[in-house]
């Protein structure tokens, strides 16, 4: 049973900002390309969202890595999946912040 995907407002701003960075200075097919790699991964995490490891546990948050410039994190639990970020892997670990919700 696949639950339903949530993004939160931070994840959908860092997806805008990754897509306006490859459309400013890659090909529409780069573009089209990470699209359909995140659509994969979120196929992945909805099916089995257990699959990737927990690096937060007191907020239950995953870590999925997208390419070596991006990680996805998400959380789960039974009604649905919550998508939290999508992280340049070169910032500052420290930098990286989560809704506590």
């Amino acid at each position: 049973m696949s639950r339903s995907i949530i993004w939160s407002p931070f994840a959908e701003s860092d997806l805008d900002e990754i897509l306006e960075y490859l459309i400013a200075n890659w090909s529409n097919q780069v573009v089209h390309d990470y699209v359909d790699l995140v659509d994969r991964f979120i196929g992945q995490i909805g099916n089995q969202p257990m699959m990737y490891p927990i690096i937060n546990k007191k907020l239950k948050v995953r870590k999925c890595v997208l390419t070596k410039q991006n990680s996805l994190y998400y959380r789960e639990n039974k009604e649905r999946i919550e998508i939290l970020r999508i992280y340049d892997n070169r910032q500052n670990p420290k930098k990286l912040k989560f809704s506590k919700e």
